[in-house]
């Protein structure tokens, strides 16, 4: 007399069943570790360049404009980073400037560079050679010797001149001229330009701001 067992074929159901909830388990664990693992260094990231935005800066420490009798047809900015900020690359630096009637975005053009000031303040750069989109650059101080006309990068301690040909950019700024606008890093905080013109002009050389 045969005697049929059915509960070994109960057991081997449970047991692929338990199997199969075991690999369900395992790859939603390993799903889940993926999109962890994603999300840490999303956030990492994202910190990071907060830090950097928060941290880092320009900032504009004097302006000055050259006045050539009738018209300020020069304007130097003084430029150095913030307190603690990182290293800034120039090359992705512009500036934007506006005389309220017209605006301009001027890019650091690097032939137009010089690491020192040895001709004067507005006579050390060849301020012909700048357009209404380009400003020049002069090191002040650099002793790291990061500034070059390749590697124009501004750290710690360092300062700088952008010269900007305003005859290029505004057919010279007459007096009474509101001027606005920021140099804007690659990341970071930006540094602000504003001044009004004199009501007069006596010296040559203009402090602006």
């Amino acid at each position: 007399m045969l005697i049929s067992e059915k509960n070994a074929a109960i057991g081997i159901g449970s047991l692929i069943i338990f199997i199969a909830m075991i690999l369900v388990a395992g790859i939603a664990a390993s799903v889940f570790i993926q999109t962890m693992n994603s999300l840490e260094q999303q956030a990492l990231q994202t910190g990071q360049e907060a830090v950097k935005d928060v941290s880092s800066g320009l900032k504009v420490t004097q302006v000055s404009g050259y006045n050539n009798g009738s018209t300020i047809s020069q304007v130097a900015i003084f430029l150095r980073t913030t307190a603690g900020s990182d290293f800034i690359d120039l090359t992705y630096a512009y500036i934007s400037l506006s005389d309220t009637s017209k605006s301009v975005i001027l890019n650091l053009n690097t032939s137009i560079f010089s690491n020192t000031v040895s001709g004067g303040l507005f006579g050390t750069l060849n301020d012909t050679n700048l357009t209404s989109t380009t400003y020049g650059l002069m090191v002040i101080r650099d002793i790291d010797n990061s500034c070059t006309s390749t590697t124009p990068i501004i750290n710690s301690d360092d300062l700088v001149v952008l010269l900007v040909n305003s005859t290029a950019c505004f057919s010279g700024l007459n007096t009474r001229t509101e001027v606005i606008g920021n140099i804007v890093p690659e990341y970071g905080i930006s540094g602000v330009i504003s001044f009004t013109t004199p009501s007069s002009y006596i010296n040559t050389i203009i402090e602006l701001q």
